[in-house]
């Protein structure tokens, strides 16, 4: 059985819930974007990651935030992050840039990766803004499997784009910089090559850059293009308009989750508390098994093949579009 989100007291720097880990460097990379550089306060060995993963902070006061991992992998003691100041947000982005200092510590949950890079002959990666962070670890990758790969990187300004000076330093014409104030927005259709089954497109950022990848690769074979986004897809949400019953295979309990009640909400109440942080379909904390019964998919995480398949949830947003599920819970 899966335990309760990690909390920590207000106000208490020093101790976490889970793995605490040490800002060792902080650095400004772009306007309104800091990079931060974790370790063990021990200088012990982190978790392996490969690229598209990314991990939780659990900040002092409690709220949890999920950052990509954007260091170098073989680095075994250090994780990088970069945090992107979010006018609008929940707070967390300011406080990681207005409050978090060289020294403080911060728990750390993951590592865990919902955009993993899959085998393929030539990459062609597409970022917008922040979106940048797991598209670095590819690109590491790519290279130092000496395959070709090229990147198109979308921002507002240049001076807003995180570490796109780097990028075009050290790998010259294979990255494209568009800022929107001095080229407009990217051609997608334009920058992206014929179809073919053994290239692959990755594209992480706005959900506007994000649909238009999607309409600019309609004509590429299915899974050959994967996204991921910072915000939940418009229409996610933990409740709907029909109940349904839910049977938890291992705790032999049945329940029925109302028609406005999240299915999450419904878990704690019997007593089963899934680990969970986003609650938006985003981080895929709380993902499920499914052993029976077809799933509403709500999140932002599953292509179409991992849908059809229904053979796991995301139980903070999705539901069911059958009478009965059976969770392995």
């Amino acid at each position: 059985m899966a335990t309760p989100p990690p909390t920590l007291p207000p106000g208490d720097r020093g101790s976490t819930a889970t793995t605490s880990l040490l800002v060792t460097g902080r650095a400004e990379v772009a306007d309104g974007v800091v990079a931060l550089t974790l370790a063990r306060p021990d200088g012990g060995r982190l978790p392996d990651w490969t690229p598209g993963a990314h991990i939780d902070l659990v900040l002092p006061h409690g709220p949890v935030r999920q950052y990509s991992l954007c260091g170098d992998r073989w680095d075994a003691h250090s994780y990088r992050v970069a945090v992107l100041r979010e006018a609008g947000g929940r707070g967390g982005s300011a406080f990681l840039h207005d409050r978090v200092r060289e020294g403080d510590r911060l728990g750390l949950g993951g590592p865990r990766n919902n955009f993993a890079l899959a085998p393929a002959r030539e990459y062609h990666f597409v970022a917008g803004g922040i979106g940048i962070t797991p598209l670095l670890p590819m690109i590491a990758q790519a290279d130092m499997l000496g395959l070709p790969w090229r990147l198109l990187y979308g921002g507002r300004t240049r001076a807003s784009m995180a570490f796109a000076g780097e990028l075009a330093r050290d790998h010259g014409s294979r990255v494209r910089v568009v800022p929107e104030d001095e080229h407009g927005r990217p051609d997608l259709a334009g920058w992206l090559p014929e179809p073919s089954s053994g290239a692959k497109v990755y594209a992480c950022g706005p959900v506007g850059l994000l649909a238009a990848t999607r309409a600019a690769c309609e004509d590429w074979p299915p899974g050959q293009v994967r996204t991921e986004r910072f915000a939940a897809a418009d229409g996610t949400a933990g409740a709907g308009v029909a109940g349904f019953e839910v049977e938890l295979r291992r705790s032999r309990t049945t329940f029925t989750v109302g028609p406005d009640q999240p299915l999450l909400r419904a878990l704690a109440e019997a007593g089963v508390h899934v680990l969970s942080s986003c609650r938006q379909g985003l981080c895929g904390t709380c993902e499920t098994t499914v052993l029976d019964g077809v799933p509403d998919h709500r999140d932002s995480i599953l292509d179409e093949a991992d849908r059809a398949a229904g053979d796991r949830m995301f139980v903070c947003v999705s539901r069911a579009r059958s009478e009965r599920l059976v969770l392995d819970l």
